[in-house]
This record gives C-alpha cells, sequence and structure tokens, in this order.
C-alpha cells in the first residue's frame, strides 16, 4: 500500500525489503532443535561426539556450498546434496539418498519454527504507510513455504530469491532486481537484514537505505544504520536518517 504521509521527496522511503532468515524468522533456534532432533533420530550423535560439534560442522558446510552456489551458480539442489554428503562423509550418496536424508531433517527443523516476537506487531505498524517484500539468499521454493507456513505470507507484494534470480546479496543486482519489482527507485527503498555486510552494507552500496537487525547488540559498525530490535524500525523508517548513515540506535 501506498504511504499516506503526503508529497514524497527525494529520500522518503516508500517500501521495506526484508530478509527473512534470522531477521523476521528465528532459524538459528529452529535449526538448532531440528538438527539436535534429526541426529538422534538417525542415530548419528556419537559420531559427532556432541550436538553442538554437529551443529557446528553442518552450518560450516552450509555456508562453505552456498558461497559454491553463489560463486559458480548451478542446481540449487546439487548444492545441498553436496552439503549433505560432505556432513555424513559419504561421497556416494545418490541425489534420492541424498535429499530423503535431508527431507527427514527439514521435518524436524519444520516443527521448531517461529517468528520473532517483535515480527508480526512490527509489519502491522508498518502496514498502512510503507510496501513490502522479501529479497532472499535462497530459493522460492524454500522461502514461499515458510512464509505461508508462518502465516505472514499476504504480508509482501513479492518473494524474490537468489536461486531465481542467479544472483544473491550483497550484489548490487539482487537488490535492483528487487526494486524493479516493486517499481521503485533505489532511494525510496529500505532493506532489513541480520548481516551486516551481505545485507546492510550490500543494501547501501546498491543505493538502498541499509538496515543492520544486530538481534544479539554486538555493535562495531559505526558507518551503518544499526537497529537492535524491530521495534526501533518505525522511527528510524519515518525519521530524517540518510541511507548509509549511522543510526540514533547504533
Amino acid at each position: 500500500m501506498w504511504g499516506s504521509g503526503g508529497t514524497v521527496g527525494p529520500m522518503t522511503i516508500r517500501a521495506v525489503l526484508w530478509d527473512i532468515d534470522d531477521t523476521i524468522f528465528d532459524y538459528a533456534t529452529a535449526d538448532t532443535a531440528g538438527m539436535r532432533g534429526h541426529l538422534a533420530a538417525e542415530g548419528l550423535l556419537e559420531g559427532f561426539g556432541t550436538v553442538e560439534a554437529a551443529l557446528d560442522r553442518w552450518r560450516e558446510l552450509t555456508v562453505l556450498h552456498w558461497r559454491r552456489f553463489e560463486r559458480e551458480g548451478g542446481d540449487f539442489l546439487d548444492q545441498r546434496r553436496d552439503r549433505v554428503r560432505d556432513f555424513l562423509g559419504r561421497p556416494e550418496l545418490t541425489p534420492d539418498e541424498a535429499d530423503g536424508w535431508f527431507d527427514r531433517y527439514v521435518r524436524h527443523y519444520e516443527a521448531a519454527w517461529s517468528l520473532f516476537p517483535d515480527t508480526v506487531p512490527v509489519l502491522d505498524l508498518l502496514a498502512r504507510d510503507y510496501r513490502h517484500a522479501v529479497l532472499s539468499n535462497s530459493s522460492i521454493h524454500n522461502q514461499e513455504r515458510k512464509l505461508r507456513l508462518l502465516g505472514i505470507r499476504d504480508r509482501f507484494e513479492a518473494v524474490l530469491c537468489a536461486a531465481e534470480l542467479g544472483v544473491a546479496k550483497p550484489a548490487p543486482e539482487a537488490f535492483q532486481a528487487a526494486c524493479t519489482a516493486l517499481g521503485l527507485p533505489p532511494h525510496q527503498v529500505a532493506y532489513v537484514g541480520d548481516q551486516p555486510d551481505i545485507d546492510a552494507r550490500g543494501a547501501v552500496e546498491a543505493g538502498l537505505m541499509g538496515i543492520w537487525l544486530d538481534r544479539a547488540g554486538t555493535g562495531g559498525r559505526p558507518d551503518l544504520s544499526r537497529i537492535t530490535d524491530l521495534h526501533q524500525l518505525p522511527a528510524l523508517l519515518g525519521g530524517p536518517t540518510r541511507f548509509g548513515a549511522r543510526s540514533t540506535f547504533g
């Protein structure tokens, strides 16, 4: 919905682009609970020593294979299958076997899905004055389903994902594709995400207002607009902060 704030100036924010995982959706908690349950069901805990060691290895491989996918392209499912093979130390797994193992993990993972407590209240607060869309370094299949099951898909005009775009954040082309989908110039769009460089800095370099959602209170990035809770977002969007400038919440 178009905002109701009168004449649109050159720096007026008209739309908010959202990251999903660890921004509006508590991915880390669901991932931990899901992998813990899956490893127990598969009888794999002893092979890794501790649940924490297994989770560290899974996350390390997730980053490794996603970075390769970003760099080289290829098939989204192939990078996921390679991740499973490396995690299990079983390079001989067929695509069907790797997919089956991952599907069993997903059942445990999805059982732990939840939004952050501030997600829906802030989406409600912003609904009248801003348009909303998603830009995620994932696939449409994964993220559309996630948003539907979490009950918020209808909050977003569009969901754009790296696997289908053929380009991933922090590349400017990813952010610009989302702005094009909204029919807005980048300087009228804000991007909110949990990664300071991939999300906030990438957005700024593409001409958007980049906002780092630093839920852990890490700090240390005075070059970025930073919030620690989504409840701080409405004031930041409506205030005089220029894109790329440090916010008062930093």
